[in-house]
């Protein structure tokens, strides 16, 4: 009998524990992959999002957890997922209900980031405007702050893939001056995030996106 407060201590100690450990993981930073119909393929690359995150915890200091997780709009936890990442190759069709959704997780506070991996330009663009009716894409200036944060890229976004030989481009959507939506055009830099034999990229042009994927992550979370 007398050692049964040790053992209730001991339990309630561990439970303790466990439930920190618990709170610590569910406020730590993650990278919500976004789930869309339409032909597109929205789950490639899944290592992407990992690798980076694991740079930034490196390099900028961000307490992330380094693991692929994708989303719905319509899933029950899209509120609590702080930055979207949004990519692929071809089609994007959003329902009435997850274009509401969507403006709605946006409008929130929440940070969407769509990276054109060739092909889906005209179909986001097409869903951006069904999303936003009144707001516009518009190029960010090389001087804006997402391109100077932490890493610096006087040029705006680097050039990880060649597809139309066009130059690299970064626009954004603001909402009373807050950077909502970021998306990158001819320029990739996700390709870049993925395991090196996924695209054989070079060192350089890996290292080079990572920074810059940083930089895009560091300017969600401060502002």
């Amino acid at each position: 009998m007398r050692r049964l407060p040790f053992f209730i201590l001991l339990s309630a100690l561990l439970i303790g524990l466990a439930s920190a450990q618990s709170r610590r993981i569910d406020s730590q930073f993650r990278i919500t992959r976004l789930k869309y119909a339409g032909g597109g393929d929205w789950y490639n690359d899944p290592s992407a999002e990992v690798n980076l995150l694991l740079f930034a915890r490196q390099y900028a200091g961000i307490d992330a957890d380094p693991k692929y997780e994708f989303a719905e709009l319509g899933s029950d936890n899209l509120f609590s997922c702080p930055f979207l990442f949004m990519t692929g190759h071809g089609n994007i069709v959003l329902s009435d209900y997850e274009i509401r959704r969507l403006r709605q997780y946006i409008e929130n506070g929440g940070f969407l980031y769509a990276d054109d991996d060739y092909g889906m330009d005209k179909a986001f663009r097409r869903e951006m405007k069904r999303v936003f009716p009144d707001a516009e894409l518009v190029e960010l200036p090389y001087s804006h702050g997402l391109y100077h944060c932490k890493f610096d890229f006087p040029n705006g976004p680097p050039k990880t893939h060649e597809h139309d030989n066009k130059p690299p481009q970064g626009f954004g959507i603001f909402l009373k001056g807050r950077l909502a939506v970021y998306y990158t055009f001819e320029s990739t830099p996700s390709d870049g995030w993925a395991d090196p034999e996924v695209h054989k990229d070079p060192d350089e042009k890996r290292e080079e996106a990572l920074r810059f994927g940083t930089n895009i992550l560091v300017w969600a979370l401060t502002q």
